[in-house]
């Protein structure tokens, strides 16, 4: 856990991005280690869960991280937590809280309450509009024999 905090105090201080780094472990090794990179990146997914997420599947040649264990340096945000669950990540261990990251300007706790409200009420409206060809792209994929099930 020190590494993750220490990473994250680090890509404050050189200017990398926001305060935030993840480490993913198997069997007691570092497999991977990763910064929050969105401001450098100008990309809104670069969080340090996603990034060490990338480069672990990579360096592992898989897209599933079972066995593995992710350490954080704060509770990952609701995108990195969809991003956890869908790597299959054994255990997750942070240090700071989403109140923690809400005290510091981020706003990691506004999206978990927005997803508790329904679609249509949250601060960025979703709106389901259901036609007759919505049902197409998974019967693709339920026909397919090339798919490779995850």
């Amino acid at each position: 856990m020190k590494r993750a905090i220490d990473l994250a105090v680090h890509n404050v201080e050189t200017g990398g991005g926001g305060p935030f780094a993840a480490l993913i472990v198997r069997e007691g090794q570092v497999i991977a280690e990763a910064t929050n990179t969105v401001t450098t990146s100008n990309d809104p997914t670069a969080h340090a869960e996603v990034n060490v997420i990338r480069i672990a599947c990579a360096a592992l040649r898989n897209f599933q991280l079972g066995g593995c264990d992710l350490y954080a340096s704060c509770e990952p945000c609701p995108m990195c937590l969809g991003a956890i669950y869908w790597a299959r990540l054994g255990r997750v261990f942070y240090a700071g809280t989403r109140m923690d990251a809400a005290a510091a300007g981020f706003d990691d706790d506004v999206f978990y309450r927005e997803l508790e409200k329904e679609p249509a009420l949250r601060r960025t409206p979703m709106i389901a509009l259901h036609c007759s060809e919505a049902a197409a792209p998974f019967r693709a994929w339920l026909e397919s024999s090339i798919r490779r099930p995850y």
